[in-house]
């Protein structure tokens, strides 16, 4: 009983972690539309370089912070050693308090040498939010230690209210006081706007968890001082386990997400140094690939993101207490989850790229291009979300080193296939798609024979992928054929596109359920998964004897 308890609260919190993280997604693509009215293709070119760089220093200096810390408070605490597990809190502030300022200075001075010179202002922006970002993460991973998503999931969402909000009003601003200068340096202004919003997100949402934390800190520190294992770690031996689990969260993370930055990098030189290609014209066209193409793609793959940091505190805590079992159920309930969404997302992203492309960006300078991108990404929806979370089941169970490894081969592999398609055809941005899409499916490839080898975990193929695969090509039929006949009736796309949706949603709900794709306890992790379940039991379509093994 106990034991089931303890997969419905880990369905429960990654369900909480995964709607809010979609929801962020949402918000994100809603507010891009209205701030690349305002700062033009120019503008959203520069921001994207900056931010690029920017979330390349983040990801060394404490984007990993919540996963590594989550994962060293929930093994403490899954010995009941909550004086180590405080300390081990304490520990983790001081240390972004060194290395965020570090990175935060670093980004302030070096910024000339690390983008092209329209996108400094915007870096430079940006370059205190690094500091606080370190804090805002420790606070995370603590609560998410604790089993509770909800508090990092309300501040994802107060962070992109905040950042969509001032981001706008920020770039208007600044762009109307440079009204009478050029294009450029007005695009300049609303790029450094953009920036602003990102940092007021931060910091809005760092105020929420520190509020969070003083109203749960007395009943926190009441259980510490009830710790009765009689175990006390000094504070050199917790930094020398903080650094040792941060350090490779830190480069695997890195050289996961700075394929991004190489590819960037590698596509300026080349168009720019070697094809003498205009640097507006290269800045503007990354940042439809960046900014809308990808933007787009990010939103099912948030899913992944909220599971893989749903599943790291449960995967350390069960592989700590030596339950293997425990540990295999969880990860199958993980992958095949992930595998509910990105599945029929990225099939949908495919089929009807164009007027999703419209319905969030409908500039027509862009809306081609933009379609004819996530179309060629929507594979890399399938591929991105199992290596995450396949990376993640890695650092939960102590084998950090290996997603490091993984990573820089695939990253070899991915830079040269891109240098050449870059010199030896025409593909431009497709040559970026294709590098997307060889960097993932080498992640996926190596992250499961590692995983398979210190879990004995033997990936399902049928339910997991084949079942969630024939539902989407019958929800793609219906949803694509449900557009065009709307849309000839009703030449409204964002209508069709609508009415589709829902029609794809409804199909491939029922044909999941008919072909036992899907159990009652997964149904229940999805946002108004309850509302589902009494709806599946009604049709007579949920059958607990076939739906609820699970064969991992």
């Amino acid at each position: 009983m106990n034991e089931q308890r303890k997969k419905n609260n880990f369905v429960l919190q990654a369900g909480i972690l995964a709607a809010a993280g979609m929801i962020v997604k949402v918000i994100s693509l809603i507010y891009r539309s209205p701030l690349r009215s305002i700062i033009g293709l120019e503008g959203n070119g520069y921001y994207s370089v900056a931010m690029n760089l920017y979330t390349i220093i983040l990801l060394i200096s404490s984007y990993s912070i919540p996963s590594a810390i989550s994962k060293v408070i929930a093994q403490k605490l899954a010995f009941k050693e909550y004086r180590n597990a405080q300390r081990v809190f304490q520990c983790a502030l001081l240390y972004v308090l060194v290395v965020g300022g570090i990175a935060s200075v670093f980004t302030f001075v070096a910024a000339p040498y690390l983008v092209i010179d329209n996108s400094v202002v915007a870096l430079r922006v940006l370059s205190p939010t690094i500091f606080f970002s370190g804090f805002l993460g420790v606070l995370r991973g603590y609560f998410q230690a604790h089993g509770s998503m909800l508090h990092t999931s309300l501040s994802q969402i107060l962070e992109q209210i905040f950042n969509a909000a001032v981001s706008i009003l920020a770039a208007y601003l600044l762009m109307d006081m440079v009204s009478g200068s050029s294009e450029t340096t007005q695009a300049i202004y609303g790029s450094a706007g953009s920036a602003i919003g990102t940092g007021a997100g931060v910091v809005s949402a760092l105020l929420f968890m520190f509020g969070m934390y003083m109203l749960n800190r007395r009943m926190l520190l009441r259980r510490a001082g009830h710790d009765r294992t009689g175990k006390l770690d000094s504070y050199g031996e917790i930094f020398k386990i903080i650094l040792t689990v941060v350090t490779p969260f830190i480069l695997s993370t890195f050289i996961y997400n700075c394929s991004t930055v190489v590819n960037m990098k590698i596509y300026e030189y080349i168009l720019i140094g070697y094809r003498e290609g205009n640097e507006i014209t290269v800045a503007i066209d990354y940042g439809i690939f960046a900014t809308q193409a990808v933007a787009m793609v990010n939103i099912p793959i948030a899913l992944a993101s909220a599971m893989s940091s749903a599943t790291i505190p449960g995967v350390a805590a069960s592989y700590a207490r030596g339950e293997l079992e425990a540990t295999r159920e969880l990860v199958a309930k993980a992958i095949r989850m992930t595998m509910l969404v990105s599945i029929p997302a990225a099939a949908g992203m495919f089929l009807l790229a164009r007027p999703i492309m419209y319905f969030i960006f409908p500039q027509q300078d862009s809306l081609e291009q933009a379609s004819g991108l996530l179309a060629a990404l929507s594979v890399t929806v399938v591929l991105y979300g199992l290596s995450t979370l396949t990376n993640a089941v890695l650092q939960g169970i102590g084998r950090v080193n290996t997603p490091v490894a993984h990573s820089a081969v695939a990253l070899i592999v991915q830079v040269a296939g891109l240098i050449a398609l870059l010199l030896y055809t025409n593909l431009n941005l497709y040559a970026l798609v294709c590098a997307n899409i060889i960097y993932s499916f080498v992640m996926c490839v190596l992250n499961q024979i590692s995983v398979w080898r210190r879990l004995g975990y033997r990936q399902e193929i049928v339910r997991t992928f084949l079942k969630p695969f024939l539902a989407s090509l019958v929800m793609g039929a219906v949803a694509f054929g449900t557009y065009e006949s709307v849309y000839m009736l009703l030449p409204v796309s964002r209508v069709a596109l609508l009415i589709a949706i829902g029609a794809g949603v409804v199909v491939y709900f029922l044909v999941i359920l008919m072909i036992g794709g899907v159990s009652e306890q997964e149904l229940l992790a999805f946002p108004k998964g309850k509302l589902l379940v009494r709806c599946a039991k009604k049709l007579h379509l949920l059958h607990k004897e076939k739906n609820q093994t699970d064969p991992a």
